[in-house]
Parts: C-alpha cells; sequence; structure tokens
C-alpha cells in the first residue's frame, strides 16, 4: 500500500527500522541486497516508468502495471502450476455503477499516462478488464507475522473457489522463512489454501470473501457491493447465528425493544467517535469511550451481541497497548468467550483473537488463564496458518515459555512471581503492536 512503502520491504513485507532504498526511481525500498536482487526481474520495468514519470502512481495502477509487464514476459497463457489464466476472471465491469465507472475513468487515464511508449501496448478494453479483475479479486496480503495487511496481489487460482460464510477452506498468506537463505530451512512466499475441517471427496472447496462477524444482512450487503453477488448459503438463507449476535440480556429485567435500539444506536455513534479518537491517537479517550459505552451495554446486551463484542476488542486492544493489562484481561476474556460461540472454531480470526487474549492475561500475570488461551489459539492456528508460518512459529514458543511458567507457578507462587518480576525486565513475549484503525488481515481486499 502507498501509506507504507516505506516501511515494509517491496520483497519480504517484513517491518525493519532501516530500508535501502532503491538509486534509480527512490520509491521502493527493501530490506538489502538479497531482497533487492530477488524484486529486480518484477521492478525492472516499473523502476524506469516511475523514473520518467516523476512519481510513483497509485497501488491500483501499479498492481495492472505489474501484472501486464508479466504478460509481455510470459504471454497471457496459462504458467505451469496455473489452472486459470487472468484473461478468463470476473471483471464485473458491466455491473459497476456510475461512481465506479467515474474512478475505473480515471484509473485508465493515469494508467497510460504511467505506461511507458516502449512497453507493450494493450487495448483499452483489455486495461479496463484487469483494473475489473483487481477491483473484485484483491488478495491482502499481510506483513511477515501476519499481523498487518501490507498489500494487495492477484492469484488466478484462488479467483476459482467461491465465497461461503461457513467455509471448509481458508487461505493464508505465508511469507517463509528469508532469513534462512541457502539452508534447509529457507522456505519460499506463498500463498496457501487450506481446509478447515475434513473434506469429502466431491464437496466444493469454499473460503468466505468476508469476515463472519456481521449480520446475515450486512455480509449479503458487502457480498453484492464488492462482489455483485448474493449470497445464497445456509448461513445466510436461515440467518443462522444472527439471534446471537442481536442477543439481549434475558430473565427478569428483559429490557424492552426500546431500550435495545437505544443502546445499539449509542454503541454506533460511540463505534464513530472511537474511530476518531484512534485515529488521532488519543487512546486514553478510546478507553473512556469504551467504559461508558460498556456500562450502558452490559445491562441491556447478550454475552454474543456484536455491538458488545466490538467494542470488548478495542477496549482489551488499547488497554493492552497502555499496559493496563489486568483490565484488559477481563475485556479480552469476554470477548472470546462471545468469539467462541459464533466464529467456526477454526477461523483464523478466531484463533488471532484468542492469542492476543493469551498473551494480555500473561502480562496480567494470570499465568493458568494465560497459557490455556495460548495453548487454544495455537491449535487454531495450527490448523489455519499451518506449523510452517510465522506466527505459528511464535505461538509455539510462547507456548513452551508459558508451560514451563506454569509449572514453576504450580510448584511456588511465591518463587514464580519474584522471578517473574526479574524476567519481565528482559521480556521476551511481547504486546500486540500500537493499535490500528485497521482491522487484521482479512482474505480479500475490500474496495474503499
Amino acid at each position: 500500500f502507498s501509506s507504507l512503502t516505506h516501511v515494509i520491504c517491496h520483497t519480504c513485507f517484513k517491518r525493519q527500522e532501516k530500508l535501502h532504498r532503491c538509486g534509480q526511481c527512490k520509491f521502493a525500498y527493501y530490506c538489502d541486497r538479497t531482497c533487492q536482487r530477488a524484486a529486480w526481474l518484477d521492478h525492472k520495468n516499473e523502476c524506469s516508468a516511475i523514473k520518467r514519470h516523476g512519481k510513483a502512481p497509485t497501488e491500483n495502477i501499479r498492481l495492472a502495471a505489474r501484472i501486464m509487464w508479466k504478460i509481455e514476459r510470459e504471454g497471457s497463457g496459462l504458467s505451469e502450476g496455473c489452472l486459470v489464466s487472468i484473461d478468463d476472471l470476473q471483471n464485473h465491469v458491466d455491473s459497476f455503477d456510475e461512481e465506479e465507472k467515474k474512478e475505473l475513468r480515471a484509473d485508465l487515464e493515469s494508467f497510460l499516462e504511467f505506461w511507458p511508449p516502449q512497453s507493450q501496448q494493450f487495448g483499452i478494453q483489455f486495461i479496463s478488464h484487469i483494473f475489473g479483475v483487481i477491483s473484485c479479486n484483491g488478495f491482502t496480503l499481510s506483513d511477515q507475522r501476519g499481523l498487518q495487511a501490507v498489500g494487495v496481489g492477484i492469484f488466478p487460482n484462488l479467483c476459482q473457489a467461491n465465497h461461503d460464510c461457513w467455509p471448509n477452506c481458508t487461505v493464508i498468506f505465508n511469507n517463509g522463512n528469508h532469513e534462512a537463505v541457502r539452508s534447509m530451512f529457507h522456505t519460499q512466499m506463498r500463498i496457501e489454501l487450506r481446509a478447515l475441517s475434513k473434506i469429502s471427496p466431491g464437496d466444493e472447496l469454499t473460503v468466505s470473501y468476508v469476515d463472519f462477524l456481521n449480520l446475515s444482512e450486512e455480509r449479503r450487503k458487502q457480498l453484492k457491493k464488492q462482489y455483485y453477488f448474493d449470497c445464497t448459503c445456509e448461513h445466510c438463507k436461515k440467518q443462522i447465528k444472527d439471534d446471537l449476535m442481536l442477543a439481549v440480556k434475558e430473565g427478569e429485567n428483559k429490557p424492552s425493544a426500546e431500550t435495545v435500539k437505544e443502546v445499539i444506536q449509542f454503541s454506533k455513534d460511540t463505534l464513530e467517535k472511537i474511530n476518531k479518537a484512534r485515529m488521532e491517537g488519543h487512546y486514553h479517550e478510546v478507553v473512556k469511550l469504551c467504559r461508558e459505552c460498556l456500562k450502558k451495554q452490559e445491562p441491556v446486551l447478550g454475552d454474543t451481541n456484536i455491538y458488545l463484542l466490538r467494542i470488548l476488542s478495542i477496549a482489551s486492544e488499547v488497554l493492552s497497548y497502555l499496559q493496563m493489562f489486568e483490565e484488559a484481561a477481563d475485556y479480552a476474556k469476554r470477548m472470546v468467550d462471545g468469539y467462541m460461540k459464533i466464529y467456526h472454531p477454526n477461523n483464523a480470526q478466531l484463533g488471532m483473537a484468542v492469542m492476543r487474549a493469551g498473551v494480555t492475561h500473561w502480562h496480567a500475570g494470570l499465568i493458568e488463564a494465560g497459557h490455556g488461551l495460548i495453548c487454544k489459539a495455537y491449535a487454531i492456528l495450527l490448523i489455519t496458518h499451518g506449523p510452517s508460518h510465522p506466527i505459528t512459529k511464535d505461538l509455539e514458543v510462547m507456548r513452551v515459555q508459558t508451560e514451563m511458567e506454569l509449572r514453576m507457578f504450580q510448584q511456588n507462587e511465591f518463587m514464580y512471581y519474584k522471578m517473574r518480576e526479574a524476567a519481565l525486565k528482559n521480556q521476551k513475549i511481547q504486546v500486540m503492536p500500537e493499535p490500528s484503525n485497521e482491522t487484521p488481515p482479512g482474505l480479500f481486499h475490500k474496495k474503499e
């Protein structure tokens, strides 16, 4: 993404403090010479085009140009291991509304200005096709640890997998291990389609294009807007789990429909204020807004209500960052309990949320709960991310460390806290990075 070009390596997507800038175009940044050499085939044309143009164009145009330079080099036929060519992918240009058509015309104009005259020339219809493909088939790429969305790519084989809100597969971007070049541990960057449970012969392989943690009506709207189809999956047709996501407190003091409506509106308004405060980095204000909102929500909304869960998620993340771990752990536990009742048991977002809750509990000194959550997260991520993914490897280290600490705690609680105090000065387990306004990487790149 344009906002991250100077802090993320353009080859391996690792976040580095000091990156080396390409001396020619002054736009691309790399970890070192190894990464720069690995990028040259894809960057060579881009480098001279940026230099000639005077500045780098937008993400969409850079991606379209890279695709077309690849076609210029290799043709648009099927390359080895490719099941479908980019020519055959859906572009949905005919379904674009007026605003989207206007954006497409602007992109075409900018692309033609950027595209070098000495490169192969393509027709307007084909260039429009490529932009259409990018808008509805873009796949989100994450940084090396899988925690932040950093870019977008097109992977034709993956576009063959249709959507289901309750899928049997997931797609994970695995950065591989670039620090072990020329050793047995060196693994290439790759996209993996992973099964979430046992799949019978003949069953269609499906993935979810959107986060499940939305009401079926909201998911359908999002899918229609971005992918131009009406979702007919079982979960949408039967509105499965919608009742949980809209749950209200039961019992003698069951709130009235009017009260519920008021609290949900208050939650929506608060989420808007929270987004603004987060954008400006006012984290103490975020915490204040969350506490006020929870006070109103708790007597009215059920434990699995998505508005309550969204506030709990933000509160636990920001309080962790502010190192107020005990309060953060309480919110994280409630959030995870709610998520467990809603999400598919092997869902990547669930796994990441459980991991975050486990780390927060560890920081709060709640070693038993922390270790339990880290083990739970590890079991999920082994399936969703696989054993070779950097985040799973990080989690395995945490699991071993917390297991050792738990044994020590069970033998001698006093000694454990003494040793923990000393160890914290040289801590290994890290909190999540500074809270951002972005959601963790989803499967597919969403149009803004």
